[in-house]
């Protein structure tokens, strides 16, 4: 149908009448719903524990109490409307995530701890919903979660972490601290070559896992082209896996005793950090890339963090337990740049009778959380999103309270 065009006295006339009508008639204008392109912007992360909050409780490890690092308190996890709870169990969807950007951009948490590329239920029978469009009575799907959610606000990206789950990270860090605390340094066993390990790694899985994480790549385009984007109305930033551990020569440690699990929580035998970082880490993180590259996608973005923690990592050499860096508590001085911003690895005599959960274990904590915020922030950048590498580009914090990062 071809526009009608009027004068602009015509139309300012014509709304001047109906605004007339309405007042006569007892009735007011109905205000637009937010929805695709209306309302404020919205920031909305989809995926696993690396960009659920996992860990985001703690800020920085010590072994003398929990009060010197509870940085979120008890309702850390807490993301339901009154934050009295969690809305799906063990999600961990925490105060601290990276979604939180603020400067008038609201932010949203649908990713959950545990989860894969398709939705399950764990071993604990805890829900663990995918980047999928499952729909089972009141339990859905992350994709279906999205849908729902970018139809009534206005969400401009979508910053996504998908694939560690898919390659069993969980079960294979328990294999190389088993191996650590189970084998002695004269005669160790390395979980670089256990079969369970090895076959997460083969190239037949890689690809399938690749496969999967380029549908749920495309899931999620689904999910926003159902509340009505337009491919140009949204950004999708994937975002890789960073490196936990330092290579060998960086623990503060030695592999001999039992010291870098009792007092670090960092129990990997130096050939298999070594070989975490040159190859296992690796692998996922270019399953993820090959991945978006596959999926085709006109607006996507890659965020790199496989380098954002170094210098912070756990039981590196550059940074050390609160105790033993002379750190009162989280919020002194300077702690943000001698504190790990990796989680301690938890077994069941660390964590049980604690607020510690074992899941926590290798995560970012608090100051990683805000840390990787600063990252997203500089991705949304401004409306404009952008990808590239992130690493910490200075010391302290930014008067927003978060490490100094660059993504370039």
């Amino acid at each position: 149908m071809r526009p009608l065009l009027v004068s602009r006295r015509r139309l300012i006339a014509s709304a001047s009448t109906l605004g007339l009508v309405l007042g006569a008639a007892g009735l007011a204008a109905p205000a637009r719903a937010d929805g695709p392109g209306v309302g404020t912007p919205w920031v909305v992360s989809v995926g696993d524990s690396y960009i659920s909050g996992e860990a985001g409780r703690w800020a920085g490890n010590t072994n003398d109490g929990e009060s010197y690092i509870d940085a979120g308190g008890a309702a850390a996890y807490f993301d339901n409307a009154s934050h009295t709870a969690e809305t799906i169990t063990r999600c961990h969807r925490s105060t601290a995530a990276e979604a939180y950007i603020g400067g008038g951009v609201n932010g949203y948490d649908l990713a959950c701890s545990g989860a894969r590329t398709a939705t399950f239920t764990d071993g604990d029978g805890n829900f663990k919903p995918g980047l999928d469009f499952y729909v089972s009575g009141a339990n859905q799907g992350q994709a279906k979660m999205l849908q729902t959610f970018a139809t009534t606000h206005n969400v401009k990206l979508v910053t996504l972490s998908i694939g560690g789950n898919n390659f069993n990270f969980g079960s294979i860090v328990q294999s190389c601290v088993s191996d650590f605390l189970f084998s002695p340094s004269w005669a160790p066993d390395y979980c670089n070559d256990d079969s369970s390990v090895t076959a997460n790694f083969t190239a037949a899985n890689v690809t399938a896992q690749t496969t999967a994480i380029k549908n749920a790549l495309l899931n999620v385009r689904q999910a926003m082209t159902n509340a009505g984007y337009a491919a140009t109305a949204y950004t999708i930033v994937v975002q890789t896996y960073e490196s936990p551990i330092p290579n060998a020569a960086g623990f503060r440690y030695s592999q001999s005793g039992y010291t870098r699990q009792d007092t670090g929580g960092c129990g990997f035998w130096d050939a298999d950090a070594n070989w975490a970082n040159a190859s296992a880490l690796p692998t996922i993180n270019n399953a993820v890339k090959n991945a978006v590259t596959q999926a085709a996608l006109t607006n996507t973005k890659v965020m790199d963090l496989s380098v954002a923690f170094n210098g912070r990592r756990l039981c590196e050499n550059t940074v050390g337990l609160q105790e033993e860096m002379g750190v009162a508590n989280w919020q002194s001085p300077g702690a943000v740049d001698k504190s790990e911003w990796i989680n301690q690895i938890r077994t069941v005599s660390t964590c049980c009778g604690s607020n510690y959960y074992i899941q926590e274990s290798l995560h970012p904590n608090w100051f990683g959380q805000l840390a990787l915020r600063n990252c997203v922030r500089q991705a949304y950048n401004s409306g404009s999103p952008k990808g590239g590498t992130c690493r910490i580009s200075g010391t302290g914090l930014t008067t927003r309270g978060e490490p100094l990062m660059s993504l370039t």
